[in-house]
């Protein structure tokens, strides 16, 4: 087992401060929001490098994985961000400006509207997303690869009652 780490020390305090509870979830949960931590610095350098910031990367991630022609309505973009209608449509707005974006009618809706990639956002989110899995790669460089499965596996689990 490898040597103590700062969660350790903060439950060896509580247990000998409050005896009386249990700390098992701070010895998993602390661990998860410490690494989130870190990963939320990884994931901002990631994008900036590119040029990107998150929520810009979460619109062109959501219009790549669509695949080409990279379009998707927005009441599809919202159902992938989780943000609220008025917020996705500031993105959109944004994006268009700095054009890695553009609006078009959907062909077979007048009403309707698509959201498509430029080349140029495009070329950011593909840069973004080599970045990230670099990044995301080296956080995980002292697991190996059964322990990131496992771990992968056991943190599925204990997601599927949130998303």
């Amino acid at each position: 087992m490898p040597g103590h780490d700062e969660v350790d020390r903060i439950v060896d305090s509580w247990l000998r401060e409050r005896p009386d509870l249990d700390f098992a979830p701070l010895q998993v949960l602390s661990r998860v929001a410490r690494l989130s931590k870190h990963l939320d610095r990884a994931r901002r350098t990631a994008f900036s490098r590119s040029e990107l910031a998150s929520w810009e990367f979460d619109v062109l991630s959501a219009l790549r994985r669509a695949g080409s022609p990279f379009e998707l309505s927005p009441k599809a973009l919202l159902q992938q961000t989780l943000v609220s209608s008025g917020t996705m449509t500031n993105r959109i707005d944004g994006l268009v400006e700095r054009g890695l974006v553009k609006r078009r009618s959907a062909p077979n809706d007048g009403r309707g509207i698509l959201v498509g990639m430029t080349p140029a956002g495009l070329s950011r989110v593909d840069a973004a997303i080599t970045r990230l899995v670099e990044a995301e790669a080296a956080l995980l460089a002292t697991l190996s690869v059964s322990d990131q499965e496992r771990l992968a596996g056991l943190l599925r689990k204990l997601s599927l009652d949130f998303d």
